[in-house]
């Protein structure tokens, strides 16, 4: 498989007070043109951080530490600011969590959407791109300012956006997070209706798993800034092989059945201040080993999928 994105041995650290905190402590991540990936994990994974870098969307107080990411075969930590400029333009598209705070206050839809299209961004391409993203009056919404808008309706404007120039990934940061149930399943409808449309590879940053193993086709479990799982969505999900992932699976809402109790994770996710000396998750994991502590785990090949543990292919959590 040729990969559009290659993400090798990422390190990246944010000032924080008098030292540094660790987001991503060696990550690796490779994916396909056309793929739909789904990465899931605890708040303060790596996710954001993951999916930002690919973008070269990094805040001042990151500092890439190691490692590379190469989008398209561009390395995106080494381009100058407007070969980045125009990375983004031409091949990326990005959906954020809060759709209101994504677009301008000061400035009508209809023109935030015309200067996202490539050329003259004229009326009628315009109402195209917003009635492609389901929106039932886009002729009113091109006039309404932002705060006129629903947070539905307001993210579907941004997802129109992400999508004018037919991007060849798109990154989606908990994009549906901020709306209700049944809006969130419409909202998802028409990105990955969208992007199979076009043929665009989708980076889905989320805590939804059933909702990733619905529409993804491929998941990455994080933890600790590392990847320490990945496979398809079904494989993983329904058999997952590192105790991480086999405790995310149990702690989902609705995954136990009627009269069971829910399971929660004991513990916190750590706050690395550098390279974590073992596994990130040794503290939490009930079948931690003594070397689990001291020793960093390698990736190996298991039953279909990539794990990052000591025990890889062995009989770990309750859920097996």
């Amino acid at each position: 498989m040729t990969h559009l994105v290659r993400i090798e041995d990422l390190v990246v650290d944010y000032a924080s007070g008098d030292g540094s905190v660790r987001a991503l402590d060696g990550a690796e991540l490779a994916i396909g043109a056309g793929e739909t990936v789904g990465i899931v994990g605890e708040s303060g994974s790596g996710k954001s951080t993951l999916g930002a870098a690919v973008g070269g969307l990094l805040p001042g107080a990151a500092t890439v530490a190691r490692g590379s990411v190469v989008v398209a075969d561009h390395e995106v930590n080494t381009l100058r600011p407007n070969e980045l400029r125009a990375l983004r333009r031409e091949r990326l598209g990005y959906i954020f969590q809060e759709p209101i705070g994504s677009l301008d206050p000061t400035m009508r839809i209809g023109k935030q959407v015309a200067l996202a299209l490539p050329g003259s961004g004229r009326r009628a391409d315009v109402l195209t791109h917003l009635e492609r993203v389901r929106l039932a009056d886009p002729a009113r919404v091109a006039k309404a300012y932002p705060h006129q808008l629903s947070g539905g309706m307001a993210q579907r404007v941004a997802i129109a956006m992400a999508m004018a120039r037919e991007p060849e990934i798109l990154i989606a940061d908990e994009p549906t997070a901020a709306l209700d149930s049944q809006i969130r399943a419409e909202v998802l409808d028409v990105i990955f209706t969208l992007a199979a449309e076009i043929g665009t590879t989708i980076l889905w940053l989320s805590h939804d798993l059933p909702a990733v193993a619905k529409r993804c086709r491929r998941v990455v479990v994080m933890y600790g800034g590392r990847v320490v799982e990945s496979g398809s969505a079904h494989a993983v999900l329904d058999m997952p092989w590192h105790p991480y992932t086999s405790a995310l699976v149990r702690a989902v809402p609705g995954a136990v059945a009627e009269g069971e109790r829910l399971v929660s994770i004991k513990g916190q996710p750590p706050v690395l201040t550098g390279a974590a000396e073992g596994c990130a998750f040794a503290p939490r994991c009930p079948d931690a080993l003594s070397t689990c502590s001291v020793d960093r785990p390698p990736v190996v090949s298991v039953h279909e999928r990539d794990v990052l543990c000591h025990l890889a292919g062995q009989q770990v959590g309750v859920s097996r």
